[in-house]
């Protein structure tokens, strides 16, 4: 079992979370993320571009795609971390699996940052039909993370009309 899982139990016990959920994911859903938000790699030791992992008291498994079925095989091999084929017969996915493997009346974690609006609105009366509480303050795998990567600190700069399709103003406004 590698001892990153092991130090993120322990933080899920100090705040009463019992599933944790890491998905492939930054604050603004890019495709190519900084270092920072490599938590699940940093978690997992899989490197692909696409998986989540779910990390309770006793178990962890990681969801990707046909595209990293033999890479993620290889990476997690002897990492005590289950490797869970999406799409393939028989495989839940991995909100299925989190909210029939939490307690009733417990509770998924997820760094709510790194987590759409749509997504938790689509998960919330799922949770809800099992009286399943939803913690988004938590980002637990900083917490367990010691020589993290710094956020970056790159300028921000807008895009022109003419490559952005309308103004920030417009898009606001929508």
């Amino acid at each position: 079992m590698n001892t990153q899982i092991l130090d993120l139990r322990l933080k899920m016990r100090e705040h009463n979370i019992d599933a944790y959920l890491i998905q492939t994911n930054d604050f603004h859903g890019s495709e190519y993320m900084n270092p920072y938000f490599k938590c699940r790699e940093f978690m997992s030791g899989f490197t692909g571009s696409a998986g989540t992992l779910i990390v309770t008291a006793y178990d962890a498994l990681l969801w990707t795609d046909g595209r990293y079925f033999l890479q993620a095989a290889e990476q997690l091999e002897g990492s005590g971390i289950e490797l869970m084929k999406m799409g393939e017969p028989g495989v839940p996915t991995y909100e299925e699996w989190a909210i029939a493997e939490t307690p009733e009346n417990g509770t998924i974690g997820i760094d709510g940052r790194t987590v759409g609006c749509a997504q938790i609105e689509a998960l919330k009366p799922r949770l809800e039909r099992k009286a399943l509480g939803l913690s988004c303050q938590d980002d637990l795998v900083a917490q367990v993370w010691a020589d993290r990567p710094s956020l970056p600190l790159d300028p921000v700069f807008e895009l022109p009309v003419e490559f952005a399709g309308e103004s920030r103003e417009e898009k606001l406004g929508r």
